[in-house]
């Protein structure tokens, strides 16, 4: 194969191997978190394809996938580069993944009802938060 001929094809298996990267979503969570199981349905109805994993201690998991403790919630996500804490919903990922910022990734912290996976009657007003390499944050999104 020629070099330029080369190249391209490989230009094409790894832009295949992003796009594939990036719609696959690693989830780590308690093993008996309700909620967290309706939030894995919402990114699945939205396109995602998602692997869950059952974990003894989420802060360590939270840790390790770099997201500072501050913004913790019930389960801590993985797709591509980017860590998701919490009931972030799938088109912030989305918006995301598009704009591709230089950061650690989203955070819904807490539980704020209404967010995806936790429906419900009572929902409140919440953002999304841009967590930034540098430990802050800003609003990504209003909800």
């Amino acid at each position: 194969m020629k070099p330029i001929r080369l190249l391209l094809f490989m230009s094409l298996l790894s832009s295949a191997a992003y796009a594939q990267d990036t719609s696959r979503v690693e989830v780590f969570k308690s093993p008996a978190c309700g909620c967290c199981s309706a939030w894995i349905k919402h990114l699945r109805q939205n396109g995602f394809e998602v692997i869950s994993h059952d974990v003894s201690d989420l802060p360590d998991q939270r840790k390790k996938l770099g997201m500072p403790e501050r913004f913790g919630s019930c389960h801590s996500s993985k797709i591509g580069a980017y860590v998701i804490e919490g009931h972030v919903p799938a088109t912030d990922i989305q918006r995301l993944l598009k704009q591709k910022p230089q950061a650690v990734g989203l955070a819904v912290p807490s539980m704020p009802p209404g967010s995806p996976g936790m429906e419900g009657s009572q929902a409140v007003p919440y953002d999304t938060l841009l967590v930034n390499r540098d430990g802050n944050a800003s609003v990504f999104t209003r909800h």
